[in-house]
């Protein structure tokens, strides 16, 4: 028998240590409420101490894509028919997504930022097949197809060195802006705010009007719009469908970067394409590719001064743009006047325009004198080395590029017709007059028609419809081509007018459109 001495003693031990492993129990609220009862939590092994906290899985860009669909999904005929259209053609779609495959992810975070119906991800792959040069034949330009007016409106910086409609970031924050808007406009209602994004809130509006009078509803559905805004809205849900279930089409889609596949670096100034490639370690190709809204070699000398970079490349950009002194980063050439020459005189012999040269020298007019000096703006590496973006400099045609070295007896005329092309297309091409003087072993850009060759990036062809009032004159200051490649386009006679109606084929280089 254990004496009741000891057995106190024993008894405040083992509530001594049973106390020690019981959590602080937290003071009533009330003097009335009952002391709450401890509990005794058991430790737990140590091989679970990380189980609350496990490895994130990888990110599913598609999967996020799907569970923001909020847009109406209804079994429209004209629905099916673009679904019906999308799933014969299997290997477009796909390509068309592997062409957004830099920009997705990116719109996706600005769309989910927004609260948007993700769908808005993928209108770009109606409105331009993810091309940032897409163009078409009412001057509507980049992913989100801005013409200059509603570019302008918001902000898009549309010159000589940029077109903000092409560039990623400013043309999409743009498109959110204006299809936030217009969803406001039409009260929350998302398919009047694309079908108004297409052809115009007034068009909508004036839809609407005309369906309230005749006791109609004034939904999408039961709009009559103009036949493309008809199909417009119809094509987002189409893909919209197939991207839910792809394996129901039997397509298969790419994978997308689980984060926005490129950094957003500060450049502050003005930087030369070519040098940031070197510095970043890319090709200036692939910087073109996150950068598409450039129009020259350089970025813009008032800014926005950033540029996108790959993610693999962003510290080291950052780390050699710091150590780089600032004359390097771009080049500049002083240029003496001469006698006699116009600011139109310089601005032709360097590639520029007569609005850069007074921007640049801060000039209120276009008088020079002979003997000052002015800046110009001028690439700092050779030619090739700009692949994508000097192309866009130089005057250029439609196909594949040759060299012809000048023989003895060779004129401009001689020249042309060897090649089946016109005197004013040679001249063109290599800064001549019609009547210039070409000396023997001279070499010559000659621009060869072919077939299935690969053209230019910029170059887009587009179908124009002739207009009342219309002139070869007018439509080439339209589209800045020259009326001789209009005629040789479409085989026009030089004695013959253009009747309204008539369609034409023009290439345009989407990076002069802004520069005119």
């Amino acid at each position: 028998m254990i004496p009741i001495r000891y057995s106190l003693i024993i008894l405040s031990a083992l509530l001594s240590a049973s106390c020690a492993t019981v959590e602080p129990v937290p003071a009533p609220t009330t003097q009335t409420e009952p002391a709450a009862v401890p509990v005794i939590e058991q430790p737990q092994p140590a091989q679970t101490v990380h189980a609350a906290n496990p490895i994130p899985a990888p990110r599913d860009p598609w999967a996020e894509l799907r569970d923001g669909f909020r847009l109406e999904h209804i079994e429209h005929k004209s629905v099916r028919k673009a679904i019906s259209r999308y799933s014969r053609s299997p290997r477009d779609v796909v390509d068309i997504f592997v062409r957004g495959n830099p920009y997705m992810t990116y719109i996706l975070d600005e769309v989910r930022m927004r609260g948007f119906p993700t769908e808005i991800v993928l209108l770009p792959f109606v409105e331009s097949g993810f091309d940032p040069f897409a163009y078409s034949h009412g001057r509507a330009a980049g992913l989100w197809q801005f013409i200059p007016g509603t570019g302008k409106i918001y902000g898009l910086k549309q010159d000589w060195w940029q077109d903000e409609r092409r560039d990623i970031i400013a043309s999409t924050e743009a498109a959110l802006d204006h299809l936030g808007k217009l969803q406001r406009q039409f009260e929350g209602d998302w398919l009047l705010a694309l079908a108004a994004y297409n052809s115009g809130s007034g068009t909508v509006r004036s839809a609407m009007r005309r369906n309230r009078t005749a006791g109609k509803p004034t939904d999408f559905w039961h709009l009559k719009l103009p036949r493309e805004t008809r199909a417009y809205v119809p094509r987002l849900l189409a893909i919209s469908a197939i991207v839910r279930h792809p394996e129901k089409y039997n397509i298969s889609l790419p994978a997308l970067p689980a984060d926005t596949a490129f950094a957003v670096v500060d450049t502050e100034g003005q930087l030369d394409i070519a040098v940031a490639a070197e510095l970043a370690g890319v090709t200036t190709e692939a910087l073109y590719r996150l950068n598409p809204g450039f129009n020259r070699w350089a970025t813009h000398p008032d800014g926005p001064h950033r540029l996108l970079v790959p993610n693999a490349s962003a510290d080291v950009f950052r780390d050699n743009l710091s150590a780089m002194p600032e004359n390097e980063r771009s080049r500049w050439v002083r240029h003496r006047i001469s006698k006699g020459e116009t600011l139109s005189h310089i601005a032709k012999r360097y590639d520029t325009t007569v609005a850069v040269l007074r921007s640049t020298n801060q000039l209120s007019g276009t008088m020079v004198r002979a003997g000052r000096h002015l800046l110009v703006p001028v690439a700092s590496r050779e030619a090739s080395q700009y692949a994508d973006i000097m192309a866009s400099t130089t005057p250029r045609g439609r196909g594949s590029k040759t060299t012809y070295r000048v023989q003895d007896g060779d004129n401009l005329w001689v020249i042309a017709k060897k090649h089946s092309v016109t005197v004013h297309q040679v001249a063109h091409w290599n800064r001549l007059g019609t009547k210039g003087i070409i000396r023997p072993g001279q070499e010559l850009v000659i621009w060869l028609k072919d077939a299935g060759g690969e053209h230019d990036k910029r170059l887009r062809s587009i179908r124009y419809t002739v207009r009342n009032g219309d002139s070869l004159y007018l439509i080439s200051r339209k589209f800045s081509v020259s009326i001789a490649e209009l005629r040789q386009w479409n085989k026009l006679d030089e004695d013959k007018y253009l009747q309204p109606g008539q369609k034409l084929t023009l290439y345009v280089d989407v990076t002069r459109l802004s520069s005119s």
